[in-house]
């Protein structure tokens, strides 16, 4: 196959993907971001609901599936971000693979879904609190809510170190549950009980989801713990988005894309397990409430096992995973809104940074939509607002996976139809185009039966089935609107820009010995030699 590429000229700013944001963010940082990022209350607390719906196989299995249809769309999306690394990266692709109604449409839908997340995770955060202490949640809120505003208002390495702060926290913290809970299976907690693989035994592995008996329970348990363990997922892709601010992209994102394995095992897989084995799926605190800290299922079995101190502990390092999850959808947030004015679907104004390359007018209008955590302080509680904010923003993070493996298999049409090698690319993924075909599919599947239980006898919620699939027309609406106003038309596979965007020119990053300058520290050695 051919591969004749036009001369590449240096990228316009604000046009086509380009925005005036500056590459200050270091291996390291792309590494925690990529290993950490967005990892908040739906690991250490929303798998308490999923695990209460499917029992201790259920669980399992729903994780293993939702963690292979992210692997699936982070294969995709990173072979995209190394080649073309542009700013808010989806919205663009969309545009350019799909159709620019479809652009304008994705970056409106994941935007609020990430603006929406930072309003869920002060939400949580006040509940979290409220298990020490009996403060107003709105102190709370506003407290969250003014760090991450100041966070994301400081130049991007900031938000850059606040992520491997708060991620090694998360990675102790994981590390420290992973050793308590097989210390608690063994027997070697305070009451000395030893439990091993008991639950999966009694009640059983699986569980009789909504009282509906033999397989059919169980699978609607397993279909319902798909929803949950994809909040607990989404957010992973973000660092995708980091590529127009990395110093190497061509490096740090391959790499990330390879360690979401790791992540994915790490993080749920064996969590999922560990959780299997120290709780009991019928105990009623594990649907006291999403978002509430005694929910956790981890915090659960610490206190069963009589071991004191602990859970205080571990509630503090959830309320800084809360916190800084809520930190990072500030930041995608923004860049999403950045892409729009790149692609031209936003004034100019939204696109402003100062100096440093902050863009303060999209960071703002981001975080805007923090204070929807004030929800929590209406009669329905913190609860209630949490489980409408994890609905919106879950089924709006699972469009955008659908979307982007979309625009990857749109992109490979492009391939094939031009004559394109992929040989010519800074890094190939694996399993292409067929892993973007099983996320595609995948991410489908779960949007749709997102708000299945409502369509059960019994069980009809007009706000429940509202909250599950308003994200569909919220999607679809503006891809009409754009398209009968713009008179846009699907881009053919022969017609598709595979070249803009492309940085050959090494001088666009940073040379090896800035890389180590940049690595300088006790702090930042010590991450390069554990990844």
């Amino acid at each position: 196959m051919s591969d004749t590429k036009p001369e590449l000229a240096p990228p316009q700013l604000n046009v086509g993907g380009h925005a005036n944001v500056q590459r200050q963010l270091h291996s390291f940082h792309i590494t925690m971001i990529g290993f950490c990022s967005g990892i908040g209350t739906g690991l250490f607390i929303g798998a308490g609901s999923a695990y209460a719906a499917a029992g201790p196989a259920g669980l399992l299995l729903a994780y293993c599936i939702v963690g292979l249809v992210l692997w699936c769309v982070m294969q995709s999306i990173a072979e995209l971000a190394t080649l073309i690394p542009t700013a808010g990266s989806f919205p663009h692709w969309a545009t350019r693979f799909i159709d620019p109604a479809v652009g304008f449409s994705l970056a409106i839908s994941y935007g609020y879904c990430y603006t929406i997340a930072i309003a869920s995770e002060a939400s949580a955060a006040a509940v979290l609190v409220s298990y020490w202490t009996d403060i107003t949640p709105a102190v709370v809120v506003t407290v969250s809510l003014a760090l991450i505003l100041i966070i994301n208002l400081l130049s991007v390495k900031f938000y850059g170190d606040s992520e491997v702060v708060t991620g090694m926290i998360k990675v102790l913290c994981f590390c420290g549950l992973v050793i308590v809970a097989i210390v608690i299976t063994a027997g070697g907690g305070p009451k000395g009980e030893p439990i091993g693989f008991y639950y999966w035994y009694d009640p059983g592995a699986w569980t009789d989801y909504n009282g509906i008996k033999g397989s059919t329970g169980h699978f609607l348990g397993v279909l319902s713990a798909l929803i949950n363990a994809s909040f607990s997922f989404i957010g992973v892709e973000t660092v995708v988005i980091s590529a127009a601010e990395s110093r190497n992209p061509h490096r740090d994102i391959p790499k990330s894309a390879k360690r979401v394995t790791i992540r994915i095992g790490f993080f749920y897989i064996l969590g999922a397990l560990l959780i299997s084995m120290i709780v009991d799926p019928t105990n009623p605190n594990l649907v006291s409430g999403t978002g509430n800290a005694k929910s956790s299922p981890w915090v659960i079995a610490i206190e069963q096992a009589g071991i004191k101190i602990l859970p205080s502990i571990v509630n503090a390092c959830i309320l800084v995973s809360a916190w800084s999850a809520g930190n990072s959808y500030c930041w995608v947030g923004s860049r999403m809104i950045v892409a729009m004015t790149t692609d031209r679907q936003l004034p100019q104004l939204f696109g402003r940074t100062w100096s440093n390359g902050v863009p303060w007018v999209a960071v703002i209008v981001a975080w805007l939509f923090g204070p929807l955590a004030y929800l929590s302080l209406g009669s329905g509680g913190p609860s209630q607002a949490f489980n409408w904010l994890l609905n919106l923003s879950t089924v709006a993070g699972l469009i955008a996976w659908a979307t982007l493996c979309f625009c990857y298999i749109r992109f490979y049409a492009a391939l094939q139809a031009q004559g394109v090698s992929r040989d010519s690319f800074p890094w190939k993924a694996p399993f292409q185009p067929y892993a973007a075909w099983i996320g595609f599919i995948g991410a489908t599947i779960i949007t749709f039966i997102s708000g299945f239980g409502v369509f059960l006898k019994g069980n009809w919620s007009t706000s429940s089935f509202i909250a599950s699939y308003i994200g569909i027309p919220i999607f679809i609406v503006p891809i009409i609107v754009w398209k009968l106003v713009y008179k846009t038309k699907f881009l053919r596979a022969s017609e598709i820009d595979l070249w803009s965007g492309r940085l050959y020119d090494p001088t666009h990053y940073d040379s090896g010995s800035e890389e180590q300058k940049g690595r300088s520290g006790v702090g930042k050695r010590v991450l390069r030699a554990i990844f």
